[in-house]
């Protein structure tokens, strides 16, 4: 019989850890697929987070380090300044990275370090319980905030694709989701995308992906997916908000 859908060799054959309809293992599985098609995974290092992701060491089949909570692109700038042949990614979530890691995202897009940040963003804190992120929707029930996020205490959500985007150094920043069929082969090109840019030696990459977090919005994982489409999408816009590639043709 002809295989026609397998695990990529990319992807470790372990249980997971995730909360079911929690769509990180998508997005693994979507990075796992880009590294195999590009034949990376042997020269790859990932860098995992704090957060839901903190154990992201367990599927993939290529070197991994575990970073303080919002240090990963730091981590990541060390590692491949000081192996510059080598591919270097992290995968973070909406606290990790645009919360108290914001700092070090700006700066490694804004100095254009050749790296590749795969960002998860579930308008929640995910591992701590479900209290507001700084993507936390307007309105939005969290732990922390019973009543719906009140913008005139809390502020508004950081759009971080539009904000990276105004930088000298960030060379593509995209949003994508993974949501439908559709916008999961949109993402699996994004990451590609962002990958190859690092080998061809662009500089910085993110790619926003837009997550359900069925178990803290306290939805089945079907109405979770459609929360997402019909309130996430709207206010976090999917599409390409930098490519240097497409600037220079202009």
């Amino acid at each position: 019989m002809q295989t026609v859908f397998d695990r990529p060799k990319a992807l470790s054959d372990v249980s997971t850890h995730y909360c079911p309809g929690c769509t990180h293992g998508i997005i693994h599985r979507l990075i796992a697929e880009a590294m195999d098609e590009l034949e990376i995974a042997g020269k790859t290092v990932g860098v995992a987070p704090v957060g839901c992701a903190v154990m992201a060491y367990n599927y993939f089949e290529c070197d991994m380090v575990q970073a303080a909570h919002g240090r990963a692109p730091a981590v990541a700038t060390g590692l491949k300044r000081a192996n510059p042949e080598s591919v270097v990614f992290t995968y973070q979530g909406d606290g990790d990275l645009a919360a108290i890691g914001t700092a070090e995202t700006v700066h490694a897009a804004t100095r254009g370090e050749n790296i590749t940040i795969i960002f998860v963003n579930n308008a929640i804190y995910g591992m701590t319980g479900g209290q507001m992120a700084p993507t936390s929707l307007p309105g939005m029930v969290t732990q922390t905030t019973p009543y719906g996020r009140d913008v005139k205490t809390a502020g508004y959500p950081v759009r971080i694709c539009e904000m990276l985007s105004t930088l000298d150094g960030t060379a593509y920043a995209e949003r994508v989701s993974v949501d439908s069929v559709k916008n999961v082969l949109t993402a699996k090109k994004a990451i590609r995308k962002a990958f190859q840019n690092q080998i061809d030696n662009k500089g910085f990459s993110i790619v926003e992906v837009l997550s359900a977090c069925p178990t803290n919005w306290g939805l089945e994982p079907v109405k979770a997916l459609s929360w997402l489409r019909e309130n996430m999408i709207p206010y976090y816009p999917l599409g390409v908000y930098k490519d240097t590639d497409t600037e220079g043709k202009k």
